[in-house]
C-alpha cells in the first residue's frame, strides 16, 4: 500500500481545484490488489492513488444567450446540480448565471436551516452543488413561498419531487428518466434551455394578445355604456337602436377581436417583468387605459350624435353616433396593437388579418349608410356627403388622440 505524502496530498488537491475553477468535471483513479472476488467494504480503503482525469463537458453555445435573454425578461435562472462546487460556479460564472451579488453553496448548507431561514436565503444563491433530492424541493418551495412562479428543469429519478413541486415542471425528452417526464408538466423534445425560453416567449405573446382583444372589446363596450349614459342622464332621444348594437357586437367587433389574436409575435415581450402569479387581467392600469380610450370614443360619438340631432333630427343623430361608434372602434382596433403608438410605425400595417377586418368591417357599414335597400332594415336614416365626412373625422379623430395619449403616458 502506498502512502501518500501530505505534499503530495497538497498538490493533488491543488491541481483538483485547478481543473475545476476551469469548468472541468475531475475523476480520481485508484486500484488495490484483492486475494479473491468477494468484495466488501473494506476493500476500499488503502488504494493506491493513479491520478486525475479531467472531463469536459460544455455548456451549449446557446445557453449564454438563452439566459442572457432570461435576465431581461425578468426571469431569475438558477442552476442545481450534483457537481462540484467550484465546478458548477466556474460554468455558472461562463455562462452568465451566476453574478456579482450572487454565490455558489453546497447542499449541506441547506441542511442546517429552517424553512423561514431557507425563504430568506435562496436570493442570495444562484448555484447549489452536491445537491439531494429533499435540498432540490426545498429551495422550489421557498422560491414558491416568495411568491415567485417556479419552472424546474431535470432528467434524472431524483429530480422527480421537485418537478412535482414546481409551477411548472420540464423534463428532458432524450436524456430524461420516464418517471421525470411522468413527473413533469411539459417535456422538452430536444433538451435545449433555450426552447424553455422560446416557450416563454411564446407564452407571453399569446397573452398578450389576449389583453389585446379583451381591451379592444371592454373599451369599445365602455364608449356605448358612456353614451348611452350621457344620452340618458342629459334626456336626449336614445342614441341606438337594438339592430345598431347587434351590428357593432356581430361584425364589426368580432373580426377585429379575432384578428388581434393573430398579432404577430414579437421580441418586445421578453422586455418586461413577469407578472406577479396572483395577478388578474383586470389590473388597476388596464382598467384605467380600458376606461381613459372608452371616453375618447364615447366623446367621438356623443359629439356625432348631437351634430346629427341638429341638422337631420333624431333619426340622423342615431344614425351618425352609430357609424360613428363603429368606425372609431375599427380603428381603436389599431391602438390596441401595442402600448406605444403604432401610427406611422411599420407595426401599424404588420397584422394583415386586422387590416382584413378593419376593410370588412368598413365595407359593411358603408353598405349599412349607402344602400337605400338597407336602410330600413338596419334602422339608419340617409346622410349627407358633409355628415359622413363628419363621421370618418370624429372616428379618426378619436384612434388619433388615443395615440397622442400612449405617447404622453409613456
Amino acid at each position: 500500500m502506498a502512502i501518500i505524502m501530505p505534499e503530495e496530498r497538497k498538490n493533488i488537491e491543488q491541481v483538483n481545484e485547478q481543473f475545476s475553477n476551469e469548468g472541468l468535471r475531475v475523476l480520481a483513479f485508484a486500484c488495490r490488489r484483492v486475494d479473491s472476488t468477494a468484495v466488501s467494504l473494506a476493500d476500499e480503503n488503502g488504494l493506491n492513488f493513479l491520478g486525475l482525469i479531467a472531463m469536459m463537458d460544455p455548456p451549449r453555445e446557446e445557453s449564454k444567450a438563452a439566459v442572457a435573454e432570461c435576465i431581461r425578461a425578468g426571469i431569475r435562472p438558477i442552476m442545481i446540480t450534483g457537481d462540484h462546487k467550484i465546478t458548477a460556479a466556474a460554468i455558472a460564472r461562463e455562462i452568465g448565471i451566476l453574478r456579482d451579488g450572487t454565490e455558489a453553496v453546497e447542499g449541506a448548507v441547506i441542511d442546517k436551516m429552517s424553512d423561514e431561514e431557507l425563504r430568506d436565503f435562496v436570493p442570495q444563491v444562484s448555484v447549489y452543488a452536491r445537491v439531494s433530492p429533499e435540498h432540490k424541493i426545498r429551495i422550489v418551495r421557498a422560491w414558491q413561498q416568495r411568491g415567485n412562479l417556479v419552472a424546474m428543469t431535470g432528467d434524472g429519478v431524483n429530480d422527480a419531487p421537485a418537478l412535482k413541486q414546481a409551477d411548472i415542471g420540464v423534463a428532458m425528452g432524450i436524456t430524461g428518466t420516464e418517471v421525470a417526464k411522468d413527473a413533469a408538466g411539459m417535456v422538452l423534445a430536444d433538451d435545449n434551455f433555450a426552447t424553455i425560453v422560446k416557450a416563454v416567449k411564446n407564452g407571453r405573446n399569446v397573452y398578450a394578445n389576449i389583453k389585446r382583444a379583451v381591451q379592444f372589446l371592454l373599451s369599445g363596450n365602455t364608449a356605448g355604456i358612456l353614451t348611452v349614459l350621457y344620452a340618458s342622464l342629459m334626456g336626449l332621444p336614445v342614441p341606438f337602436s337594438a339592430v345598431h348594437l347587434l351590428f357593432i357586437n356581430l361584425l364589426t367587433d368580432s373580426l377585429p377581436a379575432i384578428a388581434l389574436g393573430l398579432e404577430p409575435h414579437t421580441d418586445e415581450v421578453m422586455r418586461e417583468k413577469p407578472c406577479p402569479r396572483n395577478e388578474d387581467i383586470l389590473t388597476k392600469p388596464f382598467l384605467l387605459s380600458v376606461s381613459m380610450e372608452g371616453l375618447v370614443i364615447a366623446a367621438a360619438t356623443i359629439t356625432a350624435f348631437y351634430l346629427g340631432l341638429s341638422y337631420g333630427g333624431a333619426a340622423a343623430g342615431q344614425t351618425m353616433a352609430f357609424s360613428t361608434l363603429c368606425l372609431s372602434r375599427l380603428f381603436h382596433s389599431f391602438s390596441c396593437k401595442s402600448q406605444h403608438p403604432v401610427l406611422l410605425t411599420r407595426k401599424f400595417w404588420n397584422n394583415r388579418a386586422l387590416l382584413g377586418a378593419f376593410a370588412a368591417g368598413s365595407l359593411l357599414l358603408g353598405l349599412v349608410l349607402l344602400v337605400p335597400a338597407l336602410e330600413p332594415l338596419f334602422s339608419v336614416a340617409p346622410l349627407s356627403v358633409g355628415m359622413i365626412s363628419a363621421v370618418v373625422g370624429l372616428a379618426f379623430c378619436s384612434m388619433l388622440t388615443i395615440q397622442l395619449l400612449k405617447r404622453f403616458r409613456r
